[in-house]
């Protein structure tokens, strides 16, 4: 549940701000999501609590935070992390954007119990921050196909209610990890960073694909956005996952429509709509070859049900 400290620090977004997971105060972790368009400067740096790290995951929008030397900037698609001591970082986002972001704070006691005995494997910049209670705006990166993969995952856990909690302690441990210690150098071998290459360029065509249900970009445009051609994509997706891109389109939407079913919110025709579907006929087509019945009895279906709810739970 937010504190009056976070509401107030985005009070100027309203309903673009909201608490996925955690608490400050009382946890030491709290994972916010930032979703809106910013028509004046927004003081970012309000909502950074002190004797905090917090680790961002930018998709949209750009930001800056500021520790009096260096500027950190958050262009779309980076991740990166800040250092609060007793004195605030500035930070702020710009103007005439639409943001889009996702932080996860951390206190010092939370993370000095995570971290401890592994110091010297922490980036440079927090391990300063530890030792000496330096702030730093650190270093900014660039988001990889799975951070953004997991970015859409915590906004909508593929979990049941009742084990989101431990599914957000779970992934916020392994943003930890990524982010917030030095990589290793190591040699790769070509054939080492081709099988990578393509693995990343797959993972960035689901996330894409996960972000568009509604109107998901066409083949010549999605090579262009992983950087290969059409029909170079399309083997390669075959190949990793095991079913065409139309097809694991058709998979995503009728996940998707079977949550919003089973939530009870939505009807049938609403389902269809928030997923791209302008033919009910053809919806209902689509999901019963997917989920294994209509759409109207899927929620009352209860082993085809559990059958779904198990197979969300082990997948990203």
């Amino acid at each position: 549940m937010a504190t009056a400290y976070e509401s107030s620090a985005w009070a100027q977004v309203k309903e673009g701000w909201r608490q996925l997971y955690g608490s400050f105060p009382r946890q030491g972790v709290s994972v916010e999501n930032h979703e809106f368009c910013a028509t004046a400067p927004v003081n970012w740096g309000r909502s950074f609590h002190r004797n905090s790290v917090e680790l961002c995951l930018n998709l949209r929008g750009t930001g800056t935070v500021r520790d009096g030397r260096v500027e950190a900037r958050y262009q779309p698609r980076t991740v990166g992390f800040y250092c609060n001591t007793n004195s605030d970082l500035e930070a702020r986002r710009a103007a005439g954007e639409t943001h889009s972001f996702i932080t996860v704070e951390f206190s010092r006691s939370y993370l000095e119990t995570q971290v401890e005995s592994m110091e010297d494997a922490l980036h440079p910049a927090l391990r300063r921050w530890l030792t000496h209670k330096a702030g730093s705006a650190a270093d900014v990166g660039v988001m990889s196909p799975g951070q953004e993969v997991t970015f859409q995952a915590l906004r909508q856990p593929p979990v049941p209610v009742a084990a989101r909690k431990l599914w957000y302690q779970a992934k916020t441990l392994e943003l930890l990890s990524q982010v917030l210690f030095q990589p290793a150098p190591q040699e790769e071998f070509f054939c080492q960073r081709q099988k990578r290459v393509a693995r990343e360029r797959v993972e960035r065509t689901t996330a894409i694909l996960r972000s568009h249900l509604v109107e998901p970009p066409d083949i010549e445009a999605l090579g262009a956005q992983v950087g290969c051609s059409p029909f170079y994509l399309s083997r390669l997706f075959s190949k990793e996952m095991g079913m065409t891109i139309p097809q694991y389109m058709r998979q995503i939407r009728m996940e998707r429509a079977a949550e919003l079913l089973l939530s009870g919110r939505h009807n049938v025709t609403e389902a269809a709509m928030e997923v791209g579907y302008s033919s009910l006929s053809h919806f209902s087509k689509a999901f019963c070859t997917t989920i294994g019945c209509c759409p109207a009895l899927f929620p009352n279906a209860k082993a085809l049900v559990e059958k779904f709810r198990a197979r969300k739970s082990t997948s990203i």
